[in-house]
């Protein structure tokens, strides 16, 4: 049973942003931080990354844990609604399978992705070392790793 009425429901479901969401503004300030530049939402290639580095041919997308279904055991944003599962699960089951059918169509285009975890973001030192030896190296042809 939810504990909100349906115009309440609506309401905060209609505060929740598909960009410029906290997450993506930290990972955003930080790459910054670190000297990159990069490209916004870049729509030329599928997925439209939330950071995109044309030049190295790299994309970065900052995945929320509940909305992406953030596949690590023991994440404790990655958690199911207590109600309405049959609403929930076709919905979030499909944005997973959105989220590797892009990674997959980027990889296909010579493009390499990275996903970073809305959790990811509690220690910021080893998320820019991450960031940075991703977007160091060379690319190297090959499957994505899993979302």
């Amino acid at each position: 049973m939810d504990t909100l009425s349906p115009k309440e429901r609506s309401e905060r479901m209609s505060r929740v942003r598909n960009r410029d969401t906290k997450p993506e503004l930290r990972v955003r300030r930080l790459v910054s931080g670190m000297g990159y530049r990069y490209r916004l939402q870049y729509k030329k290639v599928p997925g439209r990354p939330d950071l995109a580095f044309p030049g190295k041919k790299k994309a970065i997308f900052v995945h929320g844990c509940f909305w992406h279904r953030h596949p690590e055991t023991g994440c404790p944003l990655a958690r199911l609604p207590k109600s309405r599962l049959d609403f929930w699960m076709p919905k979030l089951d499909g944005n997973r399978a959105r989220d590797i059918r892009k990674l997959e169509e980027l990889r296909n285009l010579g493009w390499s992705a990275l996903v970073v975890w809305e959790c990811q973001l509690r220690d910021e030192g080893v998320l820019r070392e991450i960031i940075r030896e991703f977007l160091d190296t060379p690319r190297k042809p090959g499957p994505i790793p899993s979302p």
